[in-house]
This record gives C-alpha cells, structure tokens and sequence, in this order.
C-alpha cells in the first residue's frame, strides 16, 4: 500500500512481550511487523522479542543471540517427563526458566484444587543441577507462569535439601528474574493472589496457605527468614527457596534488557511496539512495558494488548490499543490472537500515518 504524502519512513524497534500463553514473544513480534508492515512498507524493523522472567524467558534471550541453548530432561509440575531448555551466555551465565520445568501451560490437565495443591517445583531443581555441570559463575531464574504453590521446596529437595542446595550454590550467584514483588504470606502472598490462577479454590487456598506458612517458619529455623522479602510469592513461593539459598532479586524485564542490549536498541529507534496479554495496573510494577517506556526516553512507546483493563498511565507511553475492542470480544482475540493482532497493527500503523499525512 503506497503510504500517505507527508509519512516518512521510520525506524521501529517490535519488542512485545508473550500474550498470555496464546502467542509468545517472537510470535507476537512477527504479527505486529506483518501487520505494520501491510500498511508502512517502508518502515524497518529491529525484531527484539522481550520477557519479564516467565515464560519465554529462555527464547527471547536466544532470539537475540545473548544465550546458546542447551536442553535436558525433568519433571513437569505432576511428574511427567518434560522437554525443558535453558541458556549459556558466553561470560558463562546460565539463565533458566522455571515455567519450562514447572509451567501452568505444561501442566496437561485442566487446573482444579488437586492440581493446584499436588504441583511442585521438583523439576526447577533439576534444571539447576543440570545447569551446575557447566560450573557457571551465576544462575539467572527466570519466574512466572508457574502452575506451583509449593514454595519451592519441591525445588530445594531435588537438589538435596535445604543443606545441601545452599552448599551447592554457595560460590554461585543467583538471580531472581521477576517482575512480581509478592510476599510469600497474606492476602498479598502466594496462596492468595495467585492460587485461583492455578485451580484453587477457597479451601484449596486456605491449605496453600498454611504449607506455606509451615514452610517458611522451616526456613526461618533453617538461616534466613524470607517471607516478606519482596519477590518471595513469586513462582508459587519459589522465589522464596531462591532468596533462602541467597538469591538476589532483579525485574524480569531489566534482565532481559541487559542481556540484550536493549537500551541502546531504543535509542536509535524511531518508534518502538511492544504488547502484551493484559495491560492494566499491574503493567507499570516491572512489566516489560513499563521498562521500555522508562528506557525509550523521547521515542515514543506503543502497546498493543490482548485486553486493556481500567485505565492505567504510564509515562512515555504513546497509545495503548486492544484486540478485544478491535475484534470485538476476549473469545475472539484469543482464538485467533495472530490474526487479530497482525489486523491490530495494521489499524494502528493506519492511524500513525494519518497523523503524519
């Protein structure tokens, strides 16, 4: 389509997050260039898939070239043998990915209060025995998505127990990716905001809470009390086991943007797209939105979103447009998320050219 007189080409950086486990990352940056690109075909593109430490972690870090991957066998959250991969970067960093060892999207049955209960994070651990054969000097783990609320103990006893995993990670410098700030306890904690996510009813919830706590008075007795150290909920509580172990918390979207030398990338960038699958007050606490609208500085930011809840203001972001008003209906964007996206970005990129024509 020949472009308006008046629009100019653009440098656009497409930098979207995974929608929800409809489409991930690179899926979500491959309809939104194919959309723009329908309308802008003049546009160039820097592809830089993003992610806030869930799922995707791993992949969009490969995408850019940051990690070689390597794959190992584990546990998924109900025992069943899965496929889980993990990254290697040149300086010897190995990022890992909990949700390919304890994901909700792995789980194989439909999430209830058993489910919710019954999953553990065994197979975390050993992806981190695993990722121990390299000797690397730091471990980064990636966290969400999980469909666990074992606090991560199932974690800490496939690397021996709390003994033996600490001895283990001692010379190891761990990282906690995340973009959740959670407690592990209360009605912010683990149990409370995220167990009916993964199945769990109000009884089911109540007895979350109380392993949990049982768990973190174990902790407590154990060194080191963790349980209101932000980042703590996160995972179902592994972020807890990682922070016992001494882990140090940072954004999901922080790392991801270190490694892939994304701050520099939005410089010279003329706009910059990104998405994700909800887009609502809970975006600007460490989300990847909210990270490339502090980076971006002038540039501005679009977001592309599977749903648009309330009306929440970020600074530097440009627009914010949603699927489901676009389609019509949440059913609508997530049946069809590709499509619906692609159609998305073509509308916008429309628009954006309007305003300069």
């Amino acid at each position: 389509m020949e472009e308006p007189t008046g629009a100019r080409k653009r440098f656009v950086v497409v930098a979207p997050d995974e929608f929800g486990g409809t489409l991930t990352a690179t899926e979500a940056a491959a309809a939104i260039v194919e959309g723009w690109s329908s309308e802008r075909p003049n546009d160039t593109f820097d592809v830089l898939p993003q992610s806030d430490g869930g799922p995707g972690f791993v992949a969009v870090l490969a995408a850019a070239g940051a990690v070689s991957v390597r794959t190992t066998r584990v546990p998924g959250p109900l025992g069943v043998p899965v496929t889980a991969e993990y990254g290697i970067a040149a300086d010897g960093t190995v990022y890992l990915e909990a949700a390919q060892a304890c994901g909700l999207t792995i789980l194989g049955v439909t999430p209830s209060p058993q489910t919710a209960f019954a999953a553990t994070t065994v197979g975390v651990g050993q992806l981190i025995r695993a990722a121990l054969a390299d000797r690397p000097p730091r471990i980064v783990v990636g966290l969400g998505g999980s469909a666990t609320t074992d606090g991560g103990r199932g974690a800490l006893e496939a690397l021996g127990g709390r003994a033996a995993a600490a001895d283990l990670l001692r010379d190891v410098e761990v990282i906690v990716a995340s973009d959740v700030d959670n407690p592990l306890l209360g009605p912010d904690g683990a149990a409370a905001v995220f167990g009916p996510q993964k199945g769990a009813d109000p009884a089911a919830v109540a007895a979350l809470e109380d392993r949990l706590t049982a768990w973190a008075d174990d902790l407590a007795t154990s060194g080191r009390d963790v349980r209101d150290e932000p980042g703590a909920g996160a995972a179902g509580g592994l972020g807890a086991a990682m922070l016992w172990v001494g882990g140090r918390r940072h954004p999901g979207a922080d790392v991801v943007g270190d490694a892939t030398d994304r701050r520099s990338r939005l410089a010279a960038a003329d706009l910059v797209i990104t998405g994700e699958g909800r887009f609502d007050s809970q975006t600007a606490h460490g989300k990847v939105a909210a990270a490339l609208a502090a980076e971006a500085g002038s540039v501005p930011v679009v977001v592309l979103a599977g749903q648009v809840v309330g009306d929440p203001r970020i600074q530097g972001v440009a627009g914010v447009w949603s699927m489901t008003e676009h389609v019509g209906s949440i059913g609508a964007a997530m049946n069809d998320a590709a499509p619906s996206l692609t159609s998305l970005a073509a509308c916008v990129a429309a628009r954006w050219s309007a305003r300069e024509a």
